[in-house]
């Protein structure tokens, strides 16, 4: 069902809350694991995709509206021009675009036979490619539509059902398990799609941050039950603003959200480090009464603010994570590096382990082990992703260094 009032508090916008008709996409390779890749990038994005092998590329074309028909070369150079007549057979008027290693004399074979048939060929995409590449090959299908502007609102999101839980590993850095996950949410706008929380998170004392908040525990837990069926225990950190805590109740209410699992083991409850600074005390109490219900208190983002947590005394905190702008960059930068010691030494003194957030590359990664961080979280182990996704991607398989 479609909300018919505006989702922000602005004026309404003409059009608001038509569905985006999404571009769609068709796979076609010999070699599944390529097809999934691509198909969830291509998901990712905002496409409706579809794959399979050459074999059945007939009958999934047929009746149906594909926009771009993506072609691998696994099978070889006859297949592939198999494929390409049989899309001019059934009067193909999509795009095809075909992905392989550049160089090899059938690929310009291949992109010849389908202009001279009269496909719409579009220029090879060179393989290996990422994510990224792949969206600015494909981007000119989706729709062009303004991002809203003010910021949507969130209550409203959240009563259609367009926010979610995606998930961010978190690796331990000598054994290189993963030790556990950071939920992060995301908006999924029919029109606009993916949405950064920067659209649509309000400041952390507006009032409507509570349901937000609560949204945010619940669908952690609901997550936590699906990961524990299939891997036991994952430790699930959750971002929730100070604020939430001035609440009266809401360390009981909380505590009401955790499951009654004999294999869960606890929650990770993120505080902003600034947030930390401006108001200690308060930081401080809901940290030691979390700990009664097996919730620990990370201090997220710390910086070259660290020092402001020397003055806190006895510390009630579990862990703390060191901002991606210290990490990032880390390897080759000694300003960073003594920001990241500094850290990671008061840590210790403390006895809470530390997060190096913003692992981008492999020189990062040797970094922060050198500095004796015990955990890592970035780009290097690993997108935020659904659930799903994130349990297929991230847990299934091992952690590897590449």
């Amino acid at each position: 069902m479609l909300i018919e009032q505006p989702l922000w508090s602005a004026k309404p916008v003409e059009g608001f809350g038509r569905r985006r008709v999404k571009p769609s996409a068709l796979i076609i390779d010999g070699k599944p694991h390529v097809r999934e890749f691509i198909r969830e990038a291509l998901e990712d994005i905002g496409f409706v995709a579809d794959d399979s092998n050459a074999d059945h590329l007939a009958d999934l074309i047929t009746g149906r509206k594909i926009d771009v028909v993506m072609l691998g070369l696994s099978e070889g150079g006859v297949a592939g021009g198999i494929a390409l007549e049989t899309l001019r057979e059934l009067g193909f008027d999509g795009h095809v675009l075909i992905f392989a290693q550049p160089g090899m004399p059938m690929v310009d074979a291949l992109l010849d036979l389908g202009e001279a048939i009269g496909l719409s060929m579009l220029p090879l995409l060179p393989t290996p490619f990422s994510d990224g590449v792949l969206r600015q090959t494909v981007s000119f299908l989706l729709p062009q539509e303004p991002i809203p502007s003010p910021a949507l609102d969130p209550t409203q999101a959240l009563r259609a059902g367009w926010l979610e839980l995606w998930y961010q590993p978190k690796v331990n850095i000598r054994s290189l398990t993963i030790d556990g996950t950071e939920g992060l949410i995301r908006l999924r706008h029919p029109t606009w799609g993916i949405m950064p929380p920067a659209q649509f998170l309000p400041d952390a004392d507006d009032p409507h941050f509570t349901e937000l908040s609560n949204f945010v525990v619940s669908q952690a837990m609901t997550d936590w039950h699906s990961f524990a069926a299939d891997y036991g225990h994952v430790e699930i950190a959750v971002n929730l603003p100070l604020a939430f805590f001035n609440e009266p109740g809401a360390v009981e209410k909380l505590a009401r959200q955790l499951p009654a699992h004999p294999a869960f083991k606890g929650l990770i409850v993120e505080i902003n480090g600034s947030e930390l600074a401006a108001n200690p005390e308060l930081a401080k109490s809901a940290a030691r009464q979390l700990r009664f219900h097996n919730v620990g208190v990370s201090v997220d983002d710390v910086g070259a603010d660290w020092p402001i947590l020397m003055t806190i005394g006895n510390c009630p905190f579990v862990e703390i994570k060191v901002d991606r702008s210290f990490v990032t960059g880390c390897g080759d930068d000694r300003l960073k590096q003594a920001t990241c010691r500094s850290i990671v030494d008061f840590a210790d003194t403390l006895g809470v382990r530390t997060v190096a957030e913003g692992v981008e590359t492999r020189a990062d990664f040797i970094m922060a082990r050198e500095m004796g961080f015990d955990m890592v979280q970035g780009y290097f182990f690993g997108k935020p992703a659904e659930a799903r996704k994130f349990a297929r991607r991230a847990l299934r398989e091992p952690v590897r260094i590449t």
